[in-house]
């Protein structure tokens, strides 16, 4: 299972960005692409990192930081495709990486 969607939690997703605060002091939520490049910087960090979430979630929170973004980490996979063969990569995916999309991640999103 891809790493993008098995970080794809609840319990990662409902975290609060670390740097950021609402006006009455109390914690920001994560956008859905907030999630998703906190996502993307756990896995650009290595397998260390990675595995190391799943058993300390606090781990995660500091990815969640506006000094982090992974979002660069979406597009290696089309522009190395691009680059080796001249073309764009039109592939289907098993797994989705948008945030929300692990359904065993998030019970309460089960149809």
């Amino acid at each position: 299972m891809p790493r993008l969607y098995r970080l794809d939690q609840e319990k990662f997703g409902s975290l609060p960005v670390v740097d950021l605060t609402l006006r009455d002091g109390g914690p920001f939520p994560q956008s859905a692409d907030v999630f998703l490049y906190a996502r993307c910087s756990v896995v650009a960090a290595g397998q260390a990192v990675w595995e190391s979430v799943f058993f300390d979630i606090t781990k995660f929170t500091r990815y969640t930081s506006t000094e982090y973004d992974g979002e660069w980490l979406l597009y290696v996979p089309d522009r190395a495709y691009e680059l080796a063969t001249g073309e764009a990569w039109d592939r289907p995916t098993r797994y989705c990486f948008e945030s929300y999309s692990n359904r065993d991640g998030w019970p309460y999103l089960r149809s």
